[in-house]
């Protein structure tokens, strides 16, 4: 054993070893326990960034934990590949988008097998590949048969110059983010999954999901958003036709308190009443380039303009004016809403904007009794007593929803209704990087799917994307085709699926590797549900909600035995770091590298001044902490981590700073304190080493100070098992062990029995700590004396003699405050402990000859004397 730490030749030797033995490649094992741990794989962006490391790093630390527990492991690695960051990447560089992830996975993987990860490699996938996408396709044939996928017209964002779909968030200001071509609202054919069959079992499920954050359930339920009320229609004449508009509204009891209607620019209402005013057409196409993102929409500035067309109202009769909104999405509902302008905020500023009646229809009692000012109160929008409506004056809520929807129903113009704002799922792309949509085109037999020997579609891989729309329109190899219906001419499909796709099942292909005769296996049935899943707070929404869909699909369809696929998520916190920039100009800002800045500190490590810019001395602002990101230049490279301190250094920085849920403040002296202590432990197993091995086996009589240690450590053992493995929080594994050494450096018995001891505590210690430092781990457990690895030895467990404590400390406080301490023996009984403690001098001086008023004992602990 050397005597000085060098991170770089334990990481090799430790890596070597694991590679040359496959020693993380699993197989199904029934004779043992298995257990799936998955963190997401990335996006091969071009390398890994912090929070990759911090998210990878809690997934191995489990792994390597449960695999010493004597489960079955299995941790796999893949790469989320396709997608619009690549394209864009390869038109700034001129390089197909497959050249560049390839070239990035192939980095990333380095840097992944640098920091120790015990990966099964034999598992590997790329979304990217055909025989991943192949089954993408496969399974969207499927739903198509059972009409779970389906083609309809949908509004998309259209940039002119670009001539391409754009996403919400690549419109800015209303126009392209990369041309700034103004972005024109386009209807166009897409695809759609009907995730809102499943809707109600998504959300029902939730309930029975302990092992998922609160956070997390919440923010899908709120997705899905099942809202209960009423469907109501008002009937109007166009054209000599009777026609129905139809609104969905959780508030029918307002419905006396209609004065306006409002729809969607696409709405066929708005689209009729333009053609005969200009002006209204304008105002219509202005709507249209707005957003889509209902976020957005609830904080821009709502307008409006009237049609000059009236619908009936379904209860009084009378005629409501219809107006054209700006706030109203053609997407949600039927693309209109009833505007009760006294119990809804958004319409009381709507009509007092725009001169509309406000009409109170509701009393809450103990609120002031009417609209007297032009001010909102939030009791406006409350629930209360029916006024000015009628027959149902008086009714509450319930009675009124009750009373209304009956008469509706009775009319044929509305009832109660379920609504949801979970939305079909459009996975139509209109880019190059994605999997092909498996359809063909034909001008005689319409669109025709993809014969199932015939898949997959293989994307070409040599495009170049030049910003002019999709290349495969412009690609004769990969349009042209035969109709397999006719044999005539025909055009592939040029649409590409979301990318959400290929995430939605990629832990199920992990599970079922290598298979080429089918999408899973019983692999799948073996391993799933995800025992535990691993990651950002980022992907709560969508991505788990659409696998856990698509899992349900797969399930329904008999391909997979379970419906959820993830059993426990961890939401792991962001990794912070310091913000320095310098304006430039009036709009400019340029940032600079926490490492590039001189910040004046006091004695304590508090900031104390300006900071200053090493280069030109000259003062630069400090925007606090905020997420690791290239565009602030805020990042830290793992790579130079890994080379300046070593692998096990980074790790056991990332897992000792915070807990995996919190936030994490990066701190360069955090990480040289880390390699600070692999030094003092790599000391402390040398000294002992040089000193001679001995047996850990510890037998016959110990000193009181060697029963303490050992004490100790089987104590330390007990909890790390419990923080590892109960409770997945490892920064308080990792202080114990501290303390733990902190207790052994002053341990200097150098007796046989006293050197068993120590024995026995190193090979704890080493082994407690291997699941975050393994490198080390591997090569002191050989120089302990081991000749089996250390990810295949046990995890050890502690001996419940070792435990028994022969005395206790038991503090005594007096009113709630500390004021003694005494060592009693561990068996004293309540009543012992009440007697010693009252006896306590200390305790004496304190009550003074004052009454004891009670006396309350917590075994073991403490003693709370009242006076």
């Amino acid at each position: 054993m050397q005597s000085q730490y060098e991170p770089s030749a334990v990481e090799a030797e430790a890596q070597a070893f694991w590679t040359e033995r496959r020693a993380f490649a699993v197989k199904e094992d029934p004779s043992r326990p298995s257990y799936y741990c998955l963190c997401m794989f990335p996006y091969p962006s071009g390398r890994l960034h912090m929070g990759h490391v911090r998210n990878y790093t809690i997934g191995d630390v489990i792994t390597r934990f449960l695999r010493m527990q004597g489960y079955s492991v299995l941790q796999p690695m893949g790469w989320d590949a396709f997608g619009l960051p690549a394209e864009n990447a390869a038109m700034k560089n001129g390089v197909p988008p497959a050249k560049w992830t390839y070239e990035n996975i192939a980095y990333m993987k380095r840097q992944l097998q640098s920091l120790g990860f015990a990966l099964d490699w034999d598992r590997e996938l790329a979304t990217c590949q055909p025989e991943y996408y192949r089954w993408n396709q496969w399974l969207f044939l499927k739903m198509l048969e059972k009409g779970i996928a389906y083609r309809k017209t949908g509004v998309v964002n259209w940039d002119p110059i670009d001539q391409t779909v754009l996403a919400n968030e690549q419109v800015i200001d209303g126009r392209g983010w990369r041309t700034g071509a103004l972005v024109e609202k386009r209807e166009i054919p897409m695809y759609y999954l009907r995730i809102t069959d499943y809707a109600q079992d998504l959300l029902d499920a939730l309930n029975d999901m302990p092992g998922w954050p609160e956070r997390v359930r919440a923010m899908q339920a709120n997705w899905i958003g099942r809202s209960e009320g009423v469907r109501l229609s008002f009937p109007y004449e166009l054209q000599g036709e009777q026609r129905l508009l139809s609104v969905f509204t959780t508030r029918a009891d307002t419905i006396m308190g209609v004065t306006f209607v409002a729809v969607a620019a696409e709405h066929p209402l708005a689209t009729h009443a333009a053609q005969s005013n200009p002006q209204l057409a304008a105002f219509i196409e202005e709507c249209k380039l707005g957003t889509e993102q209902e976020a957005e929409i609830a904080q821009m500035e709502k307008k409006g303009m009237p049609t000059g067309l009236f619908v009936n109202h379904p209860i009084s009769g009378e005629q409501v004016p219809v107006w054209v909104g700006n706030y109203v999405l053609m997407t949600y509902g039927e693309g209109a809403v009833m505007g009760v302008p006294a119990h809804d905020e958004r319409d009381f500023a709507f009509s007092l904007k725009y001169g509309l009646p406000i009409k109170q229809v509701i009393e809450v009692k103990g609120a002031e009794p009417a609209f007297t000012d032009k001010e909102w109160h939030g009791w406006y929008g409350e629930y209360g007593t029916l006024i000015h409506s009628g027959k149902y004056d008086g009714l509450d809520y319930s009675q009124a929803i009750d009373a209304i929807a009956a008469d509706l129903n009775a009319k044929g113009w509305g009832d109660k209704h379920v609504q949801w704002r979970l939305r079909d799922w459009g996975i139509s792309r209109q880019r190059y990087w994605g999997c092909p949509i498996p359809l063909i085109h034909c001008p005689k037999c319409d669109v025709v799917p993809v014969p199932e020997a015939d898949l997959p579609v293989v994307l070409p891989e040599g495009l170049v994307p030049d910003g002019s729309g999709n290349p495969l329109n412009k690609t004769p190899s990969f349009l042209d085709c035969k109709c397999p219906k006719c044999g005539g001419p025909a055009r592939r499909e040029t649409d590409t699926m979301d990318t959400f796709v290929d995430s939605s099942w990629y832990f199920l292909r992990f599970a079922s590797a290598k298979n080429d005769k089918a999408m899973v296996d019983e692999r799948a049935n073996h391993w799933s549900p995800v025992n535990q899943y691993i990651g950002g707070i980022e992907h709560a929404i969508l991505h788990l909600l659409y696998a856990r869909f698509w899992t349900r699909v797969m399930h329904d369809m008999g391909l997979v035995k379970v419906q959820e696929p993830f059993q426990n998520l961890l939401t792991q916190g962001m990794v912070l770091n310091d913000i320095y920039s310098r304006r430039i100009g009036e709009a400019g800002k340029e940032y600079f590298h926490p490492n590039d800045v001189n910040v004046p500190l006091d004695e304590k490590g508090a900031r104390t001044g300006v900071p200053t810019l090493k280069s030109d001395g000259q003062p630069v602002d400090w925007e606090g902490m905020r997420t690791m990101s290239k565009s602030k230049g805020n990042g830290v490279d793992p790579t130079e981590l890994v080379e300046t301190y070593g692998a096990d250094s980074v790790r056991l920085f990332m897992m000792f700073k915070a807990p995996p849920e919190d936030t994490l403040e990066w701190s360069d002296d955090g990480v040289e304190g880390a390699s600070r202590f692999m030094r003092r432990l790599w000391r402390m197993v040398h000294e002992h080493v040089t000193a001679g091995l001995v047996s850990p086996k510890v037998s016959g009589e110990l000193t009181d100070e060697q029963r303490n240690v050992r004490r100790a450590a089987h104590s330390t053992l007990q909890k790390v098992t419990d923080d590892l493995g109960r409770r997945r929080v490892f920064n308080t594994a990792i202080a114990a062990v501290m303390e733990f050494m902190n207790t052994l450096s002053k341990f200097e018995d150098q007796s046989p029995q006293g050197r068993a001891v120590r024995q026995e505590a190193l090979e704890f210690v080493v082994q407690m700590l291997s699941p975050i430092v393994p490198h080390a781990g591997h090569v002191l457990w050989q120089a302990l004396g081991h000749t089996d690895a250390l990810i295949d030895h046990p995890w050890p467990q502690p001996d419940a003699a070792a435990l028994v404590r022969d005395s206790i400390d038991v503090v005594i406080q007096v009113n709630g405050k500390l004021r003694s301490q005494i060592t009693l023996e561990a068996s004293a009984t309540e009543e012992q402990i009440r007697t010693a403690a009252l006896a306590d001098s200390t305790v004496q001086k304190w009550i003074e000859g004052k009454p004891v008023r009670k006396v309350i004992v917590v075994k073991g602990k403490l003693v709370n004397v009242v006076v």
